[in-house]
């Protein structure tokens, strides 16, 4: 073989050595978008659909109706979220059904707006937006899953991840604090719907800067598509043989239908019996949800050392008295002390939850399981919510019900924990938990989704490395 002059290199390592720098540089540039994507997405979520309830209220429509915005839209758009792979194989292209899905998503705040600046919209339209907005977000779940895992490398997943979420964490914090600064001023100078507008009109372009980022990654030739198959059958398939895990969801399912007893009228709670200020109320909501993000690194370790089941039990006990914590004072001091522990617990009770989702269901069926799991927590939610919406429908929207419907939940939250009893003690091994963040709540700090694909590609990183990504 003919040896090239000195100093010379060969055409083929030239051509290979600038075929691996361009794909750092891809790798690179999609890795700044999808932080970036995060950061925006968060932002949107602190701003936009966290004030839906408190939007009802502000447009006059009733307690009932703001406690139902919290839940029926995102039941309805549980439901849309299951053409996912119809609307990938439509579009020919994970990035184009995500991009696309976030474009409806930012375009659903504009009703919202006008909304705001005419003082009135009806109340089937307002869920509508809703269910258009959950709809759209949740649709890109799986899809987005599928597709990041191809574009971030295995050996900096957990990294990347958790830096990723911590910045995430800081933009619903963000928008959080913004949006109830805003909403203030808007109150205090009388032009309180304006500042609605104002807030949805930021929710809305920080989403459409996230669909941007997200066109803007690349995407491999031979894309992945969705699997067609039914959650259903997945679901059958998956439980075949593991008790434990069918008790997990009726545990589950049992608990979020108790929570939501209460859960979606905290709202109306403090903003029309408690007179708070829209500062007092972004505090409290953001004490619960930065004490779940404080917590959740120590948690992992405790589930590693002590094991996931018993992790459980202590967030499921942590979180039966809550809302009857509410009817001891209504001191700021007191109930950001509950918002707290509140935090904590819940922080306890959804990363043993997952940890023991991760374990028992088969690396290939989780997009569909969590497909189904979407369905049926959604559809709990809603019937705990019809139960305290009937409460306020019949007994009256007063100070006397909301108290009824917060010890009620309390006492509701004990009977699934028999399903608890005597489940199989399993420790935690190597399950980084990164988590996408949909929405926040006053009553549980904030819900969130895995991002499977991670722990995958990371078998080698350990628990502590792992956790720091939530």
């Amino acid at each position: 073989m003919a040896m090239a002059p000195c100093g010379i290199q060969p055409t083929e390592n030239l051509a290979n050595r600038d075929s691996s720098r361009h794909r750092e540089s891809t790798t690179r540039r999609d890795l700044r978008a999808i932080t970036s994507d995060g950061i925006a997405q968060s932002v949107m979520v602190g701003l936009g659909e966290t004030w839906l309830p408190a939007f009802a209220l502000a447009l006059g429509m009733g307690e009932m109706v703001s406690g139902l915005m919290a839940t029926v839209p995102m039941l309805a758009g549980s439901v849309l979220q299951l053409i996912s792979p119809s609307g990938v194989r439509w579009c020919g292209s994970l990035r184009r059904w995500v991009v696309l899905c976030a474009v409806v998503q930012s375009v659903s705040f504009v009703p919202l707006v006008i909304a705001a600046s005419l003082g009135s919209i009806s109340v089937v339209g307002l869920f509508v937006v809703a269910t258009i907005y959950w709809g759209a977000g949740l649709g890109t779940g799986a899809a987005w899953n599928a597709w990041v895992e191809m574009l971030v490398p295995g050996r900096v997943r957990p990294k990347f991840f958790a830096w990723r979420t911590r910045l995430a964490q800081l933009g619903v914090l963000a928008g959080l604090i913004g949006g109830g600064l805003i909403l203030e001023y808007g109150r205090a100078s009388g032009a309180e719907l304006w500042a609605y507008g104002a807030i949805f009109v930021v929710a809305g372009l920080a989403r459409l800067w996230s669909s941007r980022l997200l066109a803007s990654q690349s995407e491999p030739a031979q894309s992945p598509s969705l699997a067609v198959q039914t959650v259903v059958a997945a679901s059958q398939r998956t439980s075949q043989g593991r008790v434990s895990q069918g008790r997990l969801m009726v545990y589950l399912l049992g608990m979020q239908g108790a929570v939501f007893i209460a859960g979606p009228f905290f709202n109306a709670w403090m903003l029309n019996y408690l007179q708070m200020t829209y500062v007092e109320f972004v505090i409290l909501i953001a004490a619960s949800f930065a004490a779940k993000a404080v917590v959740l690194p120590q948690l992992g370790t405790l589930a590693r050392t002590w094991g996931a089941s018993r992790l459980l039990w202590l967030g499921a006990i942590g979180i039966v008295p809550l809302p009857a914590m509410w009817l001891v004072s209504n001191h700021l001091g007191w109930l950001l002390f509950v918002q707290i522990l509140g935090g904590a617990a819940w922080a306890a009770h959804e990363l043993a939850m997952l940890l023991l989702f991760f374990d028992s269901i088969p690396r290939q069926d989780r997009t569909r399981v969590l497909s189904l799991y979407n369905f049926a927590n959604a559809a709990s939610m809603c019937v705990g919510t019809a139960i305290g919406a009937v409460a306020l429908q019949y007994l009256g929207e007063n100070a006397e019900t909301y108290l009824l419907l917060f010890a009620a939940s309390s006492a509701a939250r004990l009977l699934p924990l028999v399903q608890l009893v005597g489940l199989p003690q399993r420790v935690a091994t190597s399950v980084p938990l990164t988590l996408r963040l949909l929405a926040v709540r006053p009553s549980a700090g904030s819900f969130e989704r895995p991002v499977f694909g991670v722990s995958e590609s990371a078998n080698s990183e350990t628990m502590e490395s792992a956790n720091s990504s939530v």
